[in-house]
């Protein structure tokens, strides 16, 4: 990877952070609580063994997110259907003033995607698709380097 093209990237990644960061806190959320919720949309109802693993938390502060979550009524738990000693927990309710808050990102996105031909979108989401296994399996190699 060239030099120019790794500044780049790390540039886009440091603005997707940061955009993300803000809108959590502009929605009143801490940033965990926000990708743990965002994952919950993403993914569907979760054991939270499995959103601990998603998280890449512990199971104590897992317990805690989804305490907080349960709280302010974004989430709920219930029993897991095919084991009812599990408790899935699944996301009930987004907070409140977060399409508001995600309003200017969505239309400047939106702006940017218009301008990419159909073949250059199709590029564009291959290029997600990969890169989004791909770091999923480099988190999960870091949190399995750090629980080991």
């Amino acid at each position: 990877m060239s030099t120019d093209l790794s500044g780049l990237f790390r540039r886009y990644l440091s603005a997707t952070v940061l955009n993300s960061l803000a809108t959590a806190e502009a929605a009143g959320l801490n940033a965990t609580d926000y990708y743990a919720h965002n994952l919950l949309d993403l993914m569907g109802p979760l054991t939270s063994g499995e959103l601990a693993a998603q998280t890449g938390l512990t199971t104590g502060a897992t317990t805690r997110l989804i305490d907080r979550l349960e709280k302010a009524g974004f989430v709920r738990r219930r029993p897991d259907p095919a084991d009812r000693r599990k408790v899935m927990v699944e996301s009930v309710s987004e907070p409140e003033g977060l399409d508001e808050v995600l309003k200017g990102t969505r239309a400047r996105l939106r702006t940017v995607f218009e301008g990419f031909s159909e073949a250059e979108l199709g590029v564009l989401c291959g290029y997600f698709e990969r890169a989004t296994a791909a770091y999923r399996e480099a988190t999960d190699e870091l949190i399995t380097a750090r629980n080991a």
